[in-house]
């Protein structure tokens, strides 16, 4: 009896772990289950600290969160990789992962903030699988009120685990789990984020690291393998940062960032016609970063130590940039850097003094311990407002050298130069690409200063080049390629003629190699010469693929041109002027090679990632030219990509400055004839979705209550439609009230041409002047005024707006004014006049990003201050 009782029990306990696994496996959604007895909870701020209960951190004292801790073992199996195709067989074993997402708070400069937390850390836990493993990933969404989806970057995957909400899944609701399911079949540094909104911003970050087979047993050439996740954080909500940068009231970031660059410091510093040149151009001051961050971080925290090293010790450092929208100096206080791998691909050794990562890159790099003493690896943001340390040895601490501010109006007097008065970058008499001419050296105070102003001479004069006979036109696309590569054989690189052996009619298509010391004459300058006295800088044509990279001599080759555009004023960035909700997908067909031209007309530098895919970044190492998934493009830069088109479904190609991919910067490729994606049932009401996800508005108020009078004023839009108030009253009946309502498109790239509908309201008495002509002669119809209107806007040099409209009754107005005239870092200065007789001028000063002491002297009602309210 007893036995029989015992086999019941087996029975029951086994047909109900294979019901649980049955519902994980149909539909990848599980119901969350209860935390099991023995459940770990930890300080999202400090790691080390473990309870057996919920409660409060004794260091900060916030609240414990629940902690999942990852040990997977990692049994060795046998990969196979067939020697003809490459491709590998599958004969790893199974690694699962549960990611429990959820709402955290974080304290990194005294003030309590709203975070993402992933197992209770941020960044979340680094996931190790080992080439030939199956990935199984349970993403709990513990969130109280959000949706979420994870993306594997850099990964080969199939589609429908590739994590875009509503693009190939649908989103994570609070309360479900997800399983992501997928073949590990490359080695490499990659990291995981959050794809759902600005999420990524708050903390749902990590690395992926995937191991080559056998490595753990045989791979003795470092003594140390540390992941490092460089970040960025700010204390104020992502989504209120978006609306400020999208409504044009993110001035406080550069007041913050100390990079105002308004006219009492031209003044002060001589450069006050550079300012004013600046802004005969439309263009607003030159800063290389859009957002003021609180905190730089490296794995979570500012500083950070790994002690267990000793002189002569071998580091690899898997290095990603997780940043939403900061870019990385990386330095190193004992030595050199030697580049090993990017983007999760190996590359011959490159040994460098410093190199840039951009957002979302990851590189593979190596340095030596040279003594027992401890030497800081820095990260330092490219706006140089900040960095974040890792220490690596014990004993003494070596600092690495520091970068000191950017020259700001050096960079302003250098994008004088090189923008025209239509608002586009001049044409050059060379192709610039893959980061061998950093215009942005000209900001730089490490460099020396003839050294600076020859790099300016010589931008000008890429500017107006000399008048030459053309060049016979050439015939392929490809012909944009920004080095004529030097193999003899690059004719069979991708298997496809990719460069005609031509002369090198003074450096057409030639960019200067800065950071080599094998830079060639151009124009007269030895750049040699210019760069003697510089460190050496990564860029990419050092990149040499370890293993050839050709593509397949027979495949048809689709060809495709983008041009990176944008403007701040309104924070609208493109691809041809196009944001992503406004195109179509890219049709592609399996089979084929695609071969993409991407020309930045942008003053900014655009780090393009392309989902599910590897591409070969065309430079002067022909078959062995180096394969990424991200590319960073610096301003008036060239570069040709290629990829395989070895895929199905649709596949997200976007900028991965966050920002720059929520205002519209991307395309999706999709390839036709795919198979249905079985996450997504409804693919018409799906794509409507994705695109209502990544279709943002904003809007933005001021008030501003003077003591004669209280003007409002409102802007709701998006990247196209606004709709603008306002409203100006006074305290008596005498003075009553003006209000004006628009409703416009804003049209062109750089958006200086608002044409708009509106109506005009307006109500006074014992007015003065109601008998007043305009300067039209007609009569200005002080005193009662309620008509429907036309007209357009549009922004002259020097930033001011012109508006022209006609009401019902014909009458028209023609109206000047500016806005946040810089005066001084937190002084701001505002006049408007007009056909009417009218005028205003005004004075602000900065408090807070929020408050603002103001004055303004009104024709009609006279003088008055008091306090404006921005949001």
């Amino acid at each position: 009896m007893r036995n029989l009782l015992l086999i019941l029990l087996v029975f029951g306990f086994a047909l109900t772990q294979a019901q649980h696994h049955h519902e994980e496996k149909s539909g990848n959604k599980v119901t969350i289950q209860k935390a099991a007895e023995g459940q770990k909870y930890t300080c999202p701020m400090h790691p080390e600290v473990v309870s057996d209960k919920p409660g409060k951190c004794p260091k900060c004292g916030m609240e414990l969160v629940p902690m999942k801790e990852q040990k997977p073992a990692q049994e060795d199996s046998d990969l196979k990789r067939n020697p003809k195709n490459g491709l590998v067989s599958f004969e790893g074993k199974v690694v699962r992962y549960d990611l429990y997402v959820s709402d955290s708070m974080v304290n990194y400069t005294g003030k309590h903030a709203h975070a993402y937390a992933i197992n209770g850390q941020l960044p979340a836990p680094t996931l190790y699988f080992t080439e030939g493993d199956t990935a199984e990933i349970h993403v709990h969404n513990n969130l109280k009120k959000e949706n979420t989806a994870l993306h594997w970057h850099g990964v080969m995957l199939e589609n429908k685990e590739d994590g875009i909400p509503f693009l190939t899944q649908k989103p994570i609701k609070p309360g479900e789990t997800y399983v992501y399911r997928f073949k590990i079949s490359q080695n490499g540094t990659y990291w995981y984020h959050s794809h759902q909104g600005l999420q990524e911003q708050m903390g749902m970050y990590g690395m992926l690291v995937f191991r080559k087979r056998g490595e753990a047993k045989t791979d003795r050439k470092v003594q140390a393998d540390i992941p490092v996740m460089l970040s960025e954080w700010t204390n104020e909500h992502p989504h209120q940062v978006m609306r400020r940068l999208q409504m044009g009231v993110a001035d406080w970031y550069a007041i913050k960032k100390k990079s105002v660059q308004s006219y009492s410091e031209a003044i002060a510093s001589g450069n006050f016609f550079a300012k004013l040149k600046n802004e005969w151009k439309r263009m607003e001051a030159m800063d290389i970063s859009d957002v003021y961050y609180d905190k730089f971080l490296l794995n979570g925290q500012p500083s950070t130590e790994y002690k267990k090293l000793k002189a002569g010790d071998k580091v690899r450092l898997r290095v990603a940039n997780g940043g939403a929208s900061s870019y990385f100096w990386l330095t190193y206080a004992g030595g050199k850097i030697t580049v090993v791998g990017n983007d999760g691909n190996d590359v011959e050794p490159v040994e460098v003094d410093r190199l840039i990562i951009g957002i979302s890159e990851t590189y593979d790099i190596e340095v030596t311990i040279p003594e027992n003493k401890s030497f800081e690896f820095r990260s330092t943001s490219e706006d140089r407002t900040g960095y974040a340390s890792l220490w690596l040895g014990d004993g003494e601490k070596v600092e690495a050298p520091g970068l000191k501010r950017l020259m700001l109006f050096e960079g302003m007097k250098s994008m004088n130069n090189m923008m025209k008065m239509n608002g586009d970058m001049k044409p050059m008499n060379m192709k610039m690409g893959l980061q061998q001419m950093d215009a942005n050296s000209v900001m730089y105070p490490e460099v020396p200063e003839e050294d600076r102003k020859a790099t300016m001479k010589h931008l000008k004069e890429m500017m107006n080049p000399v008048k030459k006979s053309k060049p016979e036109k050439q015939e392929h696309a490809n012909h944009d390629m920004p080095l004529q590569l030097s193999d003899s054989k690059a004719d069979e690189q991708t298997g496809h003629n990719m460069t005609d052996k031509k002369e090198n009619h003074g450096g057409d298509d030639t960019p200067l190699q800065l950071s080599d010391s094998k830079a060639d004459e151009h124009a007269g300058h030895n750049m040699a010469d210019m760069t003697k006295e510089k460190p050496v800088t990564l860029n990419y044509n050092m990149l040499r693929s370890t293993e050839m990279t050709i593509l397949p001599a027979d495949a048809p080759v689709k060809e495709l041109k983008f041009t990176l555009e944008g403007n701040m004023r309104r924070y609208v960035w493109s691809l041809d002027n196009k944001t992503v909700t406004e195109t179509d997908k890219i049709k592609i067909k399996r089979g084929e090679v695609v071969r993409i031209t991407l020309y930045n007309n942008s003053m900014m530098r655009h780090p393009m990632h392309l989902h599910g895919h590897d591409f070969r970044v065309i430079n002067s190492q022909g078959e062995y030219s180096p394969l990424k998934n991200v590319l960073d493009l610096m301003p008036m830069e060239t570069v040709t990509i290629e990829f395989p088109a070895n895929q199905d479904g649709d596949w997200f190609f976007h900028c991965h400055i966050l920002y720059h991919m929520m205002a519209g910067m991307g395309r999706i490729f999709s390839y036709e004839d795919s198979k249905p994606n079985p996450y997504l049932t409804n693919p018409k009401k799906d794509w409507k979705d994705f695109l209502k996800d990544n279709h943002m508005w904003a809007h933005t108020a001021t008030v501003a209550i003077e003591s004669r009078s209280t003007h409002a004023a409102l802007r709701v839009g998006d990247a196209r439609y606004e709709l603008q108030g306002e409203l100006h009253t006074g305290y008596t009946k005498s003075n009553g009230y003006e209000a004006e309502l628009k409703f416009g498109r804003y049209i062109g790239k750089f958006q200086w041409l608002y044409p708009y509908i509106g109506f005009q309201s307006r109500s006074r008495t014992d007015d003065p002047g109601e008998n007043r002509k305009t300067m039209f002669g007609q009569f200005a119809e002080h005193d009662k005024r309620h008509v429907f209107a036309a007209g357009f806007q549009y922004i002259l040099p020097w930033l001011v707006t012109a508006d022209t409209s006609i009401d019902q009754n014909g009458k028209v107005r023609l109206q000047l004014q500016r806005e946040d005239i810089p005066i001084s870092p937190r002084i701001r200065g505002s006049f408007m006049v007009n056909t009417d007789k009218e005028y205003r001028m005004g004075l602000s000063y900065i408090l807070q990003k929020w408050l603002q002491v103001s004055s303004h002297y009104d024709s009609d009602m006279g003088w008055s201050a008091g306090l404006t309210l921005v949001y």
